[in-house]
């Protein structure tokens, strides 16, 4: 099993493909336009960020929450082996095109990880670490193979997986559980909400009023946090909450977190 720590950006070890793969078109998140793989004005020589510390303040919020789970230095230091497409420009072609890939495995084995520590997933442990084991093997497959996975089909694969572990997980809670998987929450008043085990996955909670809402064991894989307010929220527990979700939201010192998340910094 992977350890959390490699399922997580080293910058330090990357090659700014986050900087260069993604294409972003101006707007509340980005104060300009910049097509797919074309370097970011900002990236320096060395692969940092000229604006690191100021890129809320300066129109780039986007960067701001965007998590590649690793895939950039596994990119850079394994699969390059250490080849900047800078000194190799024949390699950028290729190592821009394996990056979405690997990011889209590494997320699945965060989740997947993440699953598999549940004390309530016992029953599908083995099935969990055996998914686990073959996507990382992906992630190992030379440039050419990683370029021609199918990873939508592995995704759906995981996905069955990852909703079991989260039937098991709620299934602790007492009581009904709300379902809103993919609603529309757009704005919504849940202020003080009770969605403890509720199935949030992929609901829009954009700008959300979720102030002192109760989220424990809400399962929120891929909910669109994004300017929702969980001032005082309780998410102790909320199953497969990522960093990037809560650096979207407001919160403060009063939102309840898991241990092995942090209060952004701007809160």
């Amino acid at each position: 099993m992977p350890a959390i720590s490699s399922l997580r950006a080293d910058c330090e070890n990357c090659f700014g493909l986050c900087c260069v793969v993604p294409a972003f078109a101006a707007s509340a998140d980005f104060a300009i336009t910049k097509p797919a793989g074309q370097a970011c004005p900002n990236l320096l020589a060395d692969s940092r960020c000229g604006i690191h510390d100021k890129l809320r303040k300066t129109g780039f919020t986007g960067c701001t929450v965007y998590d590649c789970f690793g895939a950039g230095q596994k990119v850079s230091q394994v699969t390059f082996d250490g080849e900047d497409w800078r000194k190799a420009p024949k390699t950028a072609r290729s190592m821009f095109a394996v990056f979405p890939v690997m990011r889209d495995l590494q997320e699945l084995l965060y989740y997947l990880t993440e699953a598999a520590a549940l004390p309530t997933s016992a029953p599908i442990r083995g099935d969990l670490a055996g998914m686990i084991d073959r996507t990382e093997r992906m992630t190992l497959e030379k440039p050419d193979v990683l370029r021609k996975l199918d990873v939508h089909a592995h995704r759906g694969e995981v996905n069955g997986l990852l909703l079991r572990a989260s039937e098991l997980a709620r299934a602790e809670v007492p009581g009904k559980k709300k379902d809103r998987r993919g609603a529309d929450l757009i704005g919504a008043k849940l202020k003080g909400a009770n969605l403890r085990g509720a199935l949030l996955r992929g609901a829009y909670l954009i700008g959300a009023d979720l102030r002192g809402a109760d989220l424990r064991e809400a399962d929120v894989i891929g909910a669109d946090l994004r300017d929702a307010d969980i001032r005082g929220a309780d998410l102790r527990g909320a199953l497969f909450l990522i960093q990037s979700q809560l650096d979207a939201a407001k919160g403060d010192a009063t939102t309840t977190l898991p241990e092995s998340l942090s209060h952004p910094a701007h809160w």
